[in-house]
């Protein structure tokens, strides 16, 4: 894999109060992912830029909420996510502290 399609796969990290949980009991992180990332690439892409050791990949799709406002009807995109369960021992710190 190329290094702009690896800078690219992930997004962002998703921070929600489920995410919350599942990063404290069960060392894993949640990322918004390309719709079209193969759970290989995300592995390959959190090691290579995190300088973590992956255990597993899991992946959702999740689809779009349909909006209305009056007589106007939308939806929002669909999008993925990626539960990245990370070897024990191994840590993510998004703020870069010490």
């Amino acid at each position: 894999m190329n290094q702009e399609r690896m800078y690219n796969i992930l997004l962002a990290p998703h921070v929600s109060e489920k995410s919350t949980i599942v990063a404290e009991d069960g060392n894993q992180v949640v990322f918004r992912v390309k719709r079209d990332a193969n759970k290989a690439e995300i592995k390959t892409a959190v090691e290579q830029l995190f300088d973590v050791k992956v255990r597993q990949v899991r992946t959702a799709l999740i689809k779009g909420k349909e909006k209305g406002f009056g007589r106007i009807k939308g939806k929002r995109p669909d999008w993925k996510k990626a539960y990245v369960a990370l070897e024990a021992g191994q840590d993510i710190d998004f703020l870069g502290g010490e």
